[in-house]
């Protein structure tokens, strides 16, 4: 699972990387309203290893974001 806040409405993408900056899948591409979301992450098809997700967010007012965090998957 994956969770983030959002202060306003706005555009999001979260998508998954590997090490190479591969990208293996979008999560999330679409307009959400403000509020704590949470996101599945089904990791089956995936191999044990250490991995990148980036949420990027446009807010209606025009305001952008984005982080990149690394997450460990240990099967």
């Amino acid at each position: 699972m994956i969770s983030f806040s959002l202060k306003e409405n706005s555009n999001v993408t979260l998508s998954i990387y590997n090490m190479l900056g591969q990208k293996i899948t979008t999560l999330v591409n679409k307009h959400l309203s403000s509020g704590y979301k949470t996101v599945e992450f089904n990791a089956s098809n995936l191999s044990s290893g250490i991995y990148l997700y980036r949420l990027q967010a446009t807010g209606d007012n025009g305001a952008s974001f984005m982080n990149t965090k690394k997450m460990i998957l240990m099967k």
